[in-house]
């Protein structure tokens, strides 16, 4: 969904803070210790009205604090409203140029949906 990475604790915060708010609820499938440093999260939730799907992997460093999250939604008509709405929330901000504009779309798509680069 983003077109680049996003490094430091205020940056990542921000962009999952809002990222919470469009969830309308979360349903965990499964949560916790994955390997010798990682966290894993699997939920279901709906983004105004669509079902989606996340994965996230937490990676920790030697001294325990989070060195890399990777977010996977599932399926992409949902990916792709969830970027829409982070986008139009970050525009005008250092943040909003990672995710896809109006003039990033599907090969043969039309209307409102928009795809990340």
């Amino acid at each position: 969904m983003l077109d680049g990475t996003v490094q430091g604790a205020d940056a990542v915060r921000a962009l999952l803070g809002y990222a919470r708010t469009l969830y309308e609820y979360q349903e965990f499938n499964f949560a916790g210790r994955y390997g010798d440093n990682g966290f894993l999260e699997d939920y279901t939730s709906q983004v105004r009205g669509e079902p989606i799907g996340s994965v996230v992997t937490v990676t920790r460093d030697a001294a325990g604090q989070t060195a890399r999250i990777v977010v996977n939604h599932r399926p992409l008509s949902a990916l792709l409203l969830f970027a829409r709405l982070m986008g139009e929330h970050f525009a005008g901000t250092p943040y909003g140029k990672l995710y896809a504009g109006p003039e990033h779309k599907l090969a043969g798509q039309t209307g409102g949906t928009h795809a990340s680069r």
